[in-house]
């Protein structure tokens, strides 16, 4: 979402702010004291650093050693397809998209492991692609070539897929473990049908309505029209369907790594633009559990929207929940027209000071049953140990 594009659809959605209810729908912040117990069991996280100005040989580099040191790949026998999903709400480059020098590093790895088959591919965000059951408005292909990520990982010897393109019946519904807040299962795409396995490869950024968008988010990515439309429409439980979707029978059965590239973060309004930082040390962080991959990818976001300089920050529009409302009113609209953004419920934005602030993550641990009691690992010789320190601190529960 472009904050032009925000601006222009602003208008109409205060005058429907004034027609309806001031809210029509409400959901309580949990508590700490809600909160499952830690698991018995660690759960690791590993992070590779990668230092500014690093040659794309460098980041590929960190980006292997991140994901063997996550996993040994026993999932993956010879001959098998796998799924890559990276986050492409847009055709805007890396942070607003996945890297694609380290989508190309792990399709390269996958290969060498006895992958047959790597497919890479995503449906973009409504403001840019929808697809109807009358036909298909915009395009996920064209904005993976301007981001850069379509030529680089064909060269790395992947195949592009966009869902979009399958038409409204090349989805299936997919039903979930724990779908408590959704009306019927997710519309899923049809390639993943094909597929023994799927690698997650989100971004790190902050979210105009979400608050962040890390791996649990990316899920939006898969689904339909009418999913999606739920999803935004029913905004009172918003980010509790977003955890309750990463159970879909699916992804339950085929997900085995999740690896971000975050040496570069959108660190304010999002999921399109906002402010780039580049830390000093940047990160690639590996995990097999979603769960703590975003546990610490939102850790390193909140640490880094501390360090950027005040005149860089988006302000009212990057914080204001009545701006996040107004937002997803346009989003709905744009979904489902006026009418569904009328009846529409009011969403609550995420405050995010800290970690434990993440409605997703809160939701999450309830039902995957326990927080996941993390060891942060060092993946290369290149992960200063302060900050492993200081993301440790900031996930203890």
């Amino acid at each position: 979402m472009k904050r032009r594009d925000f601006l222009k659809g602003v208008a109409g959605a205060s005058a429907l702010a004034i027609c309806a209810p001031l809210c029509n729908s409400s959901a309580s912040l949990p508590r700490q004291s809600d909160r499952p117990p830690a698991a018995d069991q660690e759960t690791r996280v590993f992070l590779a650093g990668i230092r500014p100005g690093s040659s794309s040989a460098e980041l590929e580099t960190a980006v292997r050693e991140a994901a063997l040191a996550a996993s040994d790949f026993s999932w993956l026998s010879r001959g098998d397809a796998v799924f890559i999903k990276p986050a492409l709400n847009s055709g805007h480059p890396y942070p607003a998209t996945t890297s694609p020098v380290a989508v190309s590093a792990m399709v390269k790895l996958l290969k060498e492991k006895g992958a047959r088959r790597v497919v890479v591919g995503d449906m973009s965000g409504i403001g840019h692609v929808k697809l109807s059951p009358q036909g298909l408005q915009g395009s996920t292909r064209r904005l993976m070539d301007i981001s850069g990520m379509a030529k680089t990982v064909q060269v790395a010897g992947a195949e592009i897929n966009f869902f979009e393109e399958a038409g409204w019946r090349g989805f299936y519904e997919d039903s979930m473990a724990t779908g408590a807040h959704w009306k019927r299962g997710l519309m899923m795409p049809g390639i993943l049908k094909e597929m023994d396995h799927i690698v997650l490869m989100p971004r790190c950024g902050r979210h105009v309505l979400a608050g962040a968008t890390l791996g649990l988010k990316a899920a939006v990515g898969y689904w339909r029209t009418d999913t999606r439309l739920e999803y935004h429409r029913d905004a009172a439980t918003f980010h509790e369907k977003t955890a309750e979707a990463n159970t879909s029978q699916t992804l339950l059965a085929k997900q085995r790594l999740v690896i971000s590239a975050a040496d570069k973060l959108l660190t304010t309004f999002g999921p399109d633009q906002g402010y780039v930082h580049q830390p000093a040390i940047g990160l690639i962080i590996a995990s097999g559990s979603v769960v703590a991959h975003d546990m610490v990818s939102l850790a390193w976001l909140l640490e880094n929207r501390e360090q950027i300089p005040s005149d860089q920050r988006d302000g009212f529009i990057d914080s204001s929940p009545l701006v996040a409302r107004l937002a997803n009113d346009w989003v709905v609209a744009k979904l489902g027209g006026w009418r569904q953004a009328i009846s529409s419920d009011k969403l609550i934005k995420n405050d995010l000071r800290t970690i434990w602030d993440d409605r997703v993550l809160n939701h999450a641990y309830k039902i995957f049953q326990n927080v996941p009691r993390l060891a942060i690992t060092a993946a290369n010789r290149q992960l200063p140990g302060t900050i492993k320190e200081r993301l440790s601190k900031m996930v203890l529960s």
